[in-house]
């Protein structure tokens, strides 16, 4: 019986490793790419447009008290698993040279999206575990990094004539130790026992984004509802501009549909996880 018990175990891992591989390939060759929801914060960022979102969350949660977001069973387990990484979170945020709190608000947002579009999951994982939710298909990691995303964060480390470029201090953060990097960053991303280069992509994305706007003369530093939009559009719709909005993805949460950018301005003006992650 133990002997069978072992070869079972060693199939299991064999399995795992073949689906874990498919996985990789797939979405380097851009099999798994599907149509989303339109994201309404592409064209609000473009120029100096007063159009609104009708995917815009509801402002004014912490005159208000508790968000509804922050009532939900997903919030209680996804703010027990961000406990857990707190060091990590720190480690990352002081290497990027960002608030925690910052980095913070777009994991929640990309974890509670996950939480929410995977019931049946949440209910028999995530929840009895609370842990928090690892991406391997369309995005990677806990901070839902898509490839293209993550390679464009490596490119603007090195790339000194990027708008997006931090400065020699940063070049090598992100350097690999082997000679096939599109390997090692999906192992990097997906790695289920240790987060900590999920955490330092999201803070250096968030960081080069910054840093783009503040190049171009607008300080976005103190404005979380636009650095998180930031986050969800991408690089490639990051156009500086005087009166930028907020928008991104939509996401649904308990009957209410926010947009990404302002539900992590919800989080990050609320008074949730403050005594881990001030604002």
């Amino acid at each position: 019986m133990p002997k069978k018990i072992f070869f079972l175990f060693v199939y299991g891992f064999a399995v795992f490793g073949v689906l874990l591989t498919g996985v990789f390939f797939a979405v380097k060759f851009d099999w798994t790419n599907e149509s989303g929801i339109a994201d309404t914060g592409r064209s609000m960022l473009s120029s100096n447009q007063t159009a609104s979102s009708s995917t815009s969350s509801p402002q004014g949660s912490t005159s208000l008290g508790t968000p509804a977001w922050a009532k939900t069973d997903e919030w209680s387990t996804l703010k027990a698993a961000i406990v857990k990484d707190r060091e990590a979170i720190y480690k990352a945020s002081t290497v990027a040279g960002i608030p925690s709190r910052l980095l913070v608000a777009s994991l929640m947002v990309e974890q509670l999206r996950l939480f929410s579009d995977n019931r049946e999951l949440f209910k028999t994982v995530f929840a009895p575990l609370q842990i928090l939710g690892i991406q391997s298909q369309y995005s990677w990691g806990v901070m839902g990094m898509k490839q293209e995303t993550a390679i464009a964060i490596e490119n603007n480390l090195k790339d000194a004539s990027s708008p997006f470029y931090l400065g020699t201090l940063y070049e090598h953060l992100l350097d690999f130790t082997t000679d096939n990097p599109d390997q090692e960053r999906f192992a990097r991303l997906t790695d289920q026992h240790n987060r900590s280069y999920s955490y330092l992509y999201g803070a250096l994305y968030l960081k080069e984004l910054m840093t783009q706007w503040q190049k171009a003369g607008f300080d976005i530093s103190n404005k979380p509802d636009i650095v998180s939009t930031l986050f969800n559009i991408g690089f490639e719709h990051s156009r500086p501009n005087a009166a930028p909005q907020v928008g991104g993805a939509a996401i649904p949460i308990d009957g209410i549909t926010y947009s990404f950018g302002g539900l992590a301005a919800e989080f990050y003006h609320s008074n949730e996880l403050v005594d881990y992650f001030p604002n």
